[in-house]
C-alpha cells in the first residue's frame, strides 16, 4: 500500500495555500467583471498584482499561477480579440511580452516558457472579455510527483514576494 492509500491522513499530505480561498469561496453565480480593467481604475496596483503599466498594456501577475513568476500580459483596453487591437497596442503588448521574458530570464532563469494565449471559454478563457497572454516560466523537471499523484501544484515563492522581485528589477531598469 503506497502512503497516499491509507486510510487514515498524515500530516504531510497537507499542503497549505490560504492565499487560493478568495477564489473558493467567490460566488459563481454573479459575474465577476474584468480584474484586469479594476485593477486598471484603481491606484493600488501591488494589491491588484499590477507589475507595469506601460502606454497601451499591462502586466498582472497571475493570482492562481500555474508555475512561479506566471505573467498576464494584457492591453489596457478591454478588447476580446486580436483583430480589436490597433497596430499600436499590438506592437506594446509584444514588445513588453520580450521585456518580461528577459526580466523572467534574469530574476528566475527558468529553462524555457509557456507563451499562450486563449480565445474565447471553450479555448480555456477564464476572462474571455480581455485579451491576455499568459507567460509561464518553465524547468526541467518542474513536473513532478505532486500533480501527477496528489492532483496539487506546489508554487514555491508567495506572490506578493515575486511581485516585490519583478517590480524592483523593472524600476531599476528603467533607471
Amino acid at each position: 500500500m503506497l502512503p497516499w492509500e491509507r486510510e487514515e491522513s498524515p500530516v504531510w499530505k497537507n499542503l497549505w495555500a490560504p492565499w487560493r480561498l478568495a477564489y473558493v469561496v467567490q460566488d459563481r453565480k454573479t459575474d465577476p467583471g474584468c480584474f484586469i480593467c479594476e485593477g486598471l481604475a484603481q491606484q493600488d496596483d501591488r494589491t491588484n498584482l499590477i507589475a507595469l503599466r506601460t502606454s497601451h498594456c499591462v502586466v498582472v501577475l497571475n493570482r492562481y499561477p500555474y508555475n512561479n513568476g506566471h505573467l498576464l500580459v494584457a492591453p489596457q483596453a478591454h478588447k476580446a480579440s486580436l483583430d480589436q487591437l490597433n497596430a499600436d497596442e499590438i506592437l506594446d503588448t509584444q514588445r513588453t511580452l520580450s521585456r518580461m521574458l528577459q526580466a523572467l530570464q534574469a530574476l528566475m532563469k527558468p529553462d524555457g516558457y509557456n507563451i499562450g494565449l486563449n480565445l474565447g471559454r471553450v479555448a480555456g478563457a477564464g476572462l474571455p472579455g480581455h485579451l491576455h497572454w499568459h507567460v509561464v516560466p518553465r524547468w526541467e523537471g518542474d513536473t513532478n510527483f505532486m500533480p501527477v499523484l496528489a492532483e496539487v501544484k506546489v508554487i514555491v515563492q508567495s506572490l506578493e514576494a515575486f511581485y516585490d522581485l519583478l517590480t524592483d528589477y523593472l524600476r531599476k531598469q528603467e533607471s
